[in-house]
């Protein structure tokens, strides 16, 4: 029966020589990539779609004002925060565009 160390020896020579293999695996793989793309004449674009990276952020979309303040002429969508001069009214009804 093998001693520890004789076995720690083993495992290292195993690596090396299963690192040395995957290497020369991945050159010859590497080697035929660049060969078939240079034959079809491909590009990045081709092999990995189109755009890469983040995503782009969509725009953030304009919302029609729904309240006018008759006073100032100030507008608001209705959406984030009230401003001051429709946040404490009683009913918003009159401040609604249109009516």
């Amino acid at each position: 029966m093998p001693t520890y160390k004789e076995l720690k020896v083993q495992i290292a020579s195993l690596a090396a020589q299963a690192e040395a293999a995957r290497t020369a695996e991945i050159n010859a793989i590497v080697r035929a990539i660049r060969a078939t793309i240079a034959e079809y004449g491909l590009t990045e674009k081709d092999i990995f779609g189109g755009r890469r990276g983040r995503p782009k952020k969509k725009k953030a979309q304009t919302v029609a004002p729904k309240y006018l303040d008759p006073a100032t002429g100030a507008t608001w969508s209705g959406r984030g925060r009230a401003p001051r001069w429709i946040a404490n009214a009683a009913s918003r009804d009159q401040f609604l565009i249109g009516s």
